[in-house]
């Protein structure tokens, strides 16, 4: 069973991870937004705490030593409640599933925000209820998730190695045609926001896309 080690009760005090949505201040749902605001400690990504954190917090930012996140949480909640932001829906590729290996599900109110994913479908005025999704950010999927099927719609989650120029390569490389319908999203919700509609061998011809979402189509199966 999940948990915190014996004797690290939390006093009944809990840890709030809130789901700050894509980017922009309005993609923020109001629960979410009240919590950060009211939070005593507060955690999170840099750019996150620059932008919605204030100086009467304690903070921490979460950069790549994730067991000292953990450590400064389980101290903090043992005489407050801790405010957890992260990026998009807590749900989706998240520290939500690094908080459920290290607290108890009771000690964690968790509210949910607009994901990049859904940001992405939206902005290109796609359902996305038959899609399959998944993340190259940090990790690589099996080969069996992005395999080639007809009509199928991928959403993917890209990074600064997995970009628009190497994950069209992998998918080719996986038996998808060439021709395949691609829509390449970056910055999505910001002012310089840009949705680019082209084919996995066009995306090879523009520049890469580091940090953003792929949305695939086999678009000869569209009528």
């Amino acid at each position: 069973m999940d948990g915190m080690k014996e004797g690290s009760a939390s006093g009944g005090h809990r840890i709030i991870v809130a789901g700050i949505g894509p980017g922009h201040p309005d993609y923020i749902v109001s629960a979410a937004k009240r919590a950060i605001e009211q939070a005593e400690v507060l955690v999170g990504g840099r750019r996150a705490l620059s932008q919605f954190g204030h100086e009467s917090q304690e903070q921490m930012a979460v950069a790549g030593d994730i067991p000292a996140v953990m450590a400064f949480i389980r101290k903090q909640i043992e005489t407050r409640d801790v405010t957890v932001m992260v990026s998009g829906d807590p749900g989706y590729f998240s520290l939500l599933d690094a908080l459920r290996r290290e607290f108890p599900a009771d000690l964690l109110r968790v509210i949910p925000g607009i994901s990049a994913m859904q940001m992405a479908f939206s902005a290109c005025a796609l359902p996305w209820h038959g899609a399959r999704l998944m993340s190259f950010h940090g990790r690589v999927p099996e080969p069996k998730e992005f395999r080639y099927e007809r009509g199928a719609v991928l959403g993917m989650l890209t990074d600064g190695e997995y970009d628009s120029h190497r994950i069209p390569k992998l998918l080719m490389e996986a038996g998808w045609p060439e021709d395949t319908g691609l829509i390449v999203c970056a910055r999505l919700s910001y002012e310089d926001e840009k949705i680019t509609e082209t084919t996995l061998r066009g995306a090879l011809l523009s520049e890469p896309v580091k940090h953003g979402i792929l949305i695939v189509r086999d678009l000869k199966e569209i009528t």
